[in-house]
């Protein structure tokens, strides 16, 4: 009761402050002009202030009365925008979604969550937009983003942790019986690296104490421009590859690739999804934002 007299006076106030007086703010409530004399004056008496100068003639709000009337605004509004994504989560989503994805992650891990979304809503409908650069949400028409690797700050957007890209220094088995296991960094000076081609110079790998150990030198047998290719190349035995931990997790599994110098990798980078700030999110967007996080936090 006394919570709901509360919300009562609160509503009382806000209607009297756009009415400009309790009898008009009565009627448009359905009660006595008397009770809603009452409602704000027990809420007065409750917050220890004025909130009204009264007068025969007029009735203007104290500067605490404008203070107070700015806040029940803000949170009336919450609760109007709560209300309304309830409402909206029961409405079937309905429309296209645009989703910016990084190539080979959306491909493996992001696309299997999506087809399942897809499978569930009949009336949705998605563009997948694989690309490795980051693209800009507004500029280029994105409902979704996902990203790998540390977000700048952006009071534009909004992110959620889906979790994190490790990555594995690996070979086949093959290979690590006929050239031996490195067991430090410095022994990979012994061995036959793959490495991803960027433009003219291969990919350097990563290590966990690179910033203050020379980086080891390793003979790069192989420079491939696609990094399915480099695992291809590392089960056919043909040397050692650094590659993202989700990519070759099954190949690790089953024991076609065996992970080396687990200690000395990189720390992960975190995997976001992000979307525009908005008052007000469609049912459409919000069920795909449910599904990308539920799905790609379990895997």
């Amino acid at each position: 009761m006394q919570s709901f007299d509360r919300f009562q006076g609160i509503q009382a106030f806000v209607r009297a402050v756009e009415c400009g007086s309790f009898s008009l703010a009565s009627r448009q409530l359905g009660l006595s002009a008397s009770s809603v004399g009452k409602a704000v004056a027990r809420l007065e008496q409750r917050l220890g202030v004025r909130l009204f100068e009264r007068t025969t003639r007029r009735m203007a709000l104290t500067d605490e009365g404008q203070a107070f009337h700015e806040s029940c605004l803000r949170a009336l509004a919450e609760l109007d925008q709560a209300e309304s994504a309830l409402a909206e989560r029961r409405v079937q989503p309905t429309g296209r979604v645009r989703i910016a994805l990084p190539t080979l992650y959306g491909r493996i891990c992001v696309l299997p969550v999506l087809s399942g979304l897809l499978a569930r809503h009949p009336a949705l409908d998605l563009d997948l937009l694989l690309s490795s650069h980051a693209v800009d949400l507004v500029e280029e028409h994105v409902d979704i983003a996902l990203r790998i690797g540390r977000l700048e700050d952006s009071a534009s957007h909004v992110a959620r942790r889906l979790g994190e890209q490790a990555l594995w220094l690996c070979a086949a088995p093959a290979y690590l019986a006929r050239r031996g296991e490195p067991c430090t960094l410095d022994a990979l000076a012994d061995h036959d690296g793959i490495a991803r081609l960027r433009g003219d110079a291969a990919e350097a790998w990563q290590f966990s104490d690179a910033a203050g150990t020379p980086r080891p030198r390793h003979r790069v047998r192989l420079r491939v421009s696609d990094l399915a290719a480099v695992k291809d190349a590392a089960l056919a035995a043909l040397g050692l590859a650094q590659l993202p931990g989700w990519f070759v997790a099954d190949e690790v599994r089953a024991g076609k690739l065996q992970v080396v110098l687990r200690d000395a990798q990189p720390e992960p980078l975190p995997i976001h999804v992000l979307w525009t700030k908005t008052t007000r999110m469609t049912a459409r967007q919000r069920v795909t934002i449910d599904a990308l996080i539920e799905g790609l936090q379990r895997a």
